[in-house]
């Protein structure tokens, strides 16, 4: 018997995909937020393909973004976590879907690999670099094992082929965007330089040395800030390092996309100071609305073909050249962004769905 489920689409009872992610999502009168935008489009998206049920962190704060899912079970622990993953077993033919490596997936996945289950695992950055920032050196290896485990044993879909060297890496290209992202186009104010940065506030992000670096800046310029840090530690010091400046702005966490694509369109860089990333999003946003984007030296990577982004060194004088040769340069540069062309998060979804039916 077929059951229909959302956007129209049909699927067999057969056709389950479980997604397991490290994600910390809110629950307020039995409706979902997730914590983070990718992760909230992502399961609704391959809802389109699959009867999604999703199991996630439970967070202790209200989160911004509206999860349009029926099956969604937060944990409040590692233990029920793993009962939760191990609860759908007793559905025949179900695939997996972990998305990135933690302590929490890891665990998941050796119970599926006992009761071998059919695994799909989505790497959307590099874990031995975040682990190295965040913990040190030492830690790496610790990553490394589970890395080595979950990828020799599952179907590896991946936002960049430097994530997973193997030629039997499934790469597909990531994006946030629809159509309202190429719709209305502003030109931008150029009487000054408006920076903008769209990310959470973490010390792998890169923003308190960036605020350090900008503050010594000698030409005309302001950043705003959009996004939220993981705790009131990090509050306390990104707020000291602010102090008092006037053209450090940080309106908060924008959730709405409307707004935040106005918000685009009111700047005219995007900077983007990560020591690490996989494939940002914020990077095909900023160009989807015809504004460059500056990133240091340790994300080179990210670039690919893409027209519009630009390399400084993470010092003063590199980044204040590279600054003005954008703003001198921006209509070329405008122009030649237009001749980008981005994938949708339409293609996205599709991409992993063929992927995953298809193994």
């Amino acid at each position: 018997m077929k059951h229909q489920i959302k956007f129209g689409i049909y699927s067999m009872d057969n056709n389950s995909l479980v997604i397991i992610n490290n994600e910390k999502v809110s629950e307020d009168n039995n409706e979902f937020y997730s914590r983070n935008y990718n992760f909230k489009i992502l399961p609704e998206g391959l809802n389109r393909y699959f009867n999604v049920e999703y199991i996630v962190r439970k967070s202790h704060t209200k989160e911004h973004h509206k999860l349009n899912l029926n099956k969604v079970k937060i944990a409040s622990n590692i233990f029920q976590f793993i009962y939760f993953v191990i609860s759908t077993f007793k559905q025949k033919n179900t695939k997996y879907y972990i998305i990135t490596i933690t302590p929490y997936t890891f665990i998941s996945f050796l119970f599926l690999l006992i009761f071998r289950k059919k695994v799909f695992v989505y790497l959307i950055s590099s874990g031995h670099e975040e682990w190295k920032f965040i913990l040190g050196s030492w830690s790496v290896w610790i990553y490394h094992i589970m890395y080595l485990i979950v990828t020799s044993n599952s179907t590896v879909i991946a936002l960049h082929d430097r994530l997973y060297k193997k030629k039997n890496a499934h790469i597909i290209s990531s994006s946030t965007l629809d159509e309202k992202w190429f719709e209305n186009l502003k030109e931008p104010k150029l009487d000054k330089i408006r920076f903008l940065n769209v990310s959470r506030v973490n010390p792998e992000k890169g923003i308190y040395e960036f605020l350090e670096m900008f503050k010594k800046l000698n030409i005309d310029a302001e950043i705003s800030i959009i996004g939220k840090t993981k705790s009131s530690t990090l509050q306390e010091k990104f707020k000291s390092i602010i102090g008092d400046d006037e053209n450090i702005k940080f309106p908060g966490y924008i959730s709405d996309r409307r707004d935040l694509i106005n918000t685009y369109d009111n700047h005219n860089i995007l900077i983007l100071p990560s020591y690490t990333e996989g494939q940002p999003y914020v990077v095909d946003e900023s160009l989807a609305r015809r504004r460059p984007v500056l990133i240091f030296e340790d994300i080179a990577h990210i670039i690919k073909d893409r027209k519009g982004i630009f390399v400084s060194k993470r010092d003063v004088n590199s980044f204040s050249e590279t600054t003005k040769f954008i703003i001198e340069n921006y209509k070329k540069i405008q122009e030649d962004i237009g001749k980008n062309k981005f994938p949708l998060e339409k293609d996205m979804f599709k991409q992993i769905s063929d992927i995953i039916n298809k193994n």
